[in-house]
Parts: C-alpha cells; structure tokens; sequence
C-alpha cells in the first residue's frame, strides 16, 4: 500500500493538518512523497508555503483541463515531498465532470501515470463526499477519518462510513479503511475523555492509539508554510505525528500482508 486518503466530510476537524503532516514524515528519509490537494480551498497548498496567486497549474487543470500531471507537480521546501496544488475551480467538480464518462476514475487515470515515482501519494480531501472524494476513494488502497472528539463529529464519521460502504457497493473495489484518528483532544474535559471512551468502544481497534492534542504549535505552523517538523521538531505535536505515521505504516503493511 502506498496511496492514502485522508477522508471526512466534516470540516475543521484536522484533516489537511494530518494529511501535511503525514506526508512530510513519509518523506524524512529517502522515500520521495506527493500530496495532492483535493480542496478547493487549498488549505494543505497554503500550508506548504504556496501563495494563492500562484495555485496554477493545479490538479483541478489536470481533471478538467487535460494539463499532464507531471506539469502540475512542484516541489515544495521539504526534501522528497512534492505536491499538486488545489485551487477554486475544483469547488464545481461535481458539476463540470456531471456528465464525463466514467468520471469515477478520472484522478485513478492520472495518478497512474506518475505513481511509480513515488514511494508514497496522500490526498488531502474535500469535506464532503463530492465527486472529488469518490475519486480518491477509488484511486487510495487505503483512507483515514480524523475526527475531533465531539458528538456532531461522532455522528458524522457514522454517516461517512456508511456513504462509503454505499459507494463500494455501486462503483466496486475502492479503499479499505484504515481507521479513525481523535485530533483536537483536550484532555481536561470530562465530556471529551466521556465521548472518546464511546469511540473506542465502538469502533475497538479501528481507532488509532495515537492521539493528537490540542496544539498551538500545530495552529501556527501553516501560518508559517511549515510542516510541524519544521516550525516546532519538539513539540508534542511533533511526537503525536511521528507516532501516528509508525502506526499508519504498520497497518498498511498488515493489509498489504492479508491482501
């Protein structure tokens, strides 16, 4: 396994900051690592230091326009992570490929043509379940769900994985879950330790052991275009992710092995 998405159809619950993250922990050693951003809102772009005037070429000119992906790929200032930017075209996905014929695979069609060179791909999603996050469902061997722990986002991780299992069954074979990661964790609340112990209980061992606290470090290091690693190496933010990514990759090896 080496594609992941990173999936919830809730925003503000940590997904573009675990999908940054990840990624650039992928790529501290040699691997080489490509995030492409599904948001038209281009949060994970803007994390990484990309100005919003300069989103183009972006993976919405790749979808819609037919741009080869190898021309929409820029380096970033992380060794090894390359990204594809997203832009605000990508907020009418959903309409412009309404009627485009198989329109399911477009972003599987694309990624194909550079995933070789790559050790690891991650897609930081839109939050919803648009036609972009189908796409990535269907391109992705595996997907996360951050969730910050809060009965709305309880209630929406449910509606999510049922919709997926939806998808599954119309479209096939698309990627398996991997398990839910609790961000935003403020351990002073009796109601959060309450609502995390509910989460545990019922999704058992799908939920990550690893949880990412509340963090001003976290907060402030897209402000500065940074990867956590780099804006705060001693965090504890820093230690929460580079926990997270061991346990992602031991996972995706257990799949690899059952597969």
């Amino acid at each position: 396994m080496k594609i992941l998405a990173v999936v919830n159809s809730k925003g503000g619950v940590g997904k573009t900051t675990t999908a940054v993250n990840l990624s650039a922990r992928f790529a501290s050693g040699d691997a080489r690592v490509l995030l492409i951003d599904l948001d038209s809102q281009s949060s994970a772009s803007f994390s990484l230091g990309v100005g919003r005037q300069n989103l183009t070429p972006s993976i919405g000119n790749v979808l819609f326009d037919q741009t080869p992906i190898q021309e929409s790929v820029r380096r970033t200032s992380i060794d090894g992570l390359n990204l594809i930017t997203g832009s605000m075209e990508l907020a009418n996905a959903d309409v412009i490929m309404a009627n485009v014929k198989g329109r399911e695979n477009q972003l599987k069609l694309a990624v194909e043509r550079i995933s070789d060179e790559y050790a690891y791909i991650v897609f930081d999603c839109p939050p919803s379940l648009s036609i972009l996050t189908v796409n990535a469902l269907v391109t992705a061997e595996a997907f996360i769900v951050p969730m910050c722990p809060q009965y709305l986002a309880l209630e929406g991780v449910i509606t999510l994985l049922s919709a997926v299992e939806k998808i599954q069954e119309g479209i096939g074979e698309t990627a398996e879950f991997l398990g839910i990661l609790l961000t935003m964790v403020d351990k002073r609340s009796n109601a959060v330790e309450e609502l995390i112990q509910m989460v545990r209980n019922h999704y058992k061992d799908t939920v990550f052991d690893t949880e990412i606290g509340i963090s001003s470090a976290l907060a402030e290091a897209p402000g500065f275009g940074q990867s956590i690693y780099d804006y705060a190496p001693e965090s504890n933010g820093s230690k929460a992710y580079t926990e997270l990514t061991i346990e992602i990759l031991d996972r995706m090896l257990k799949k690899e092995g059952e597969n």
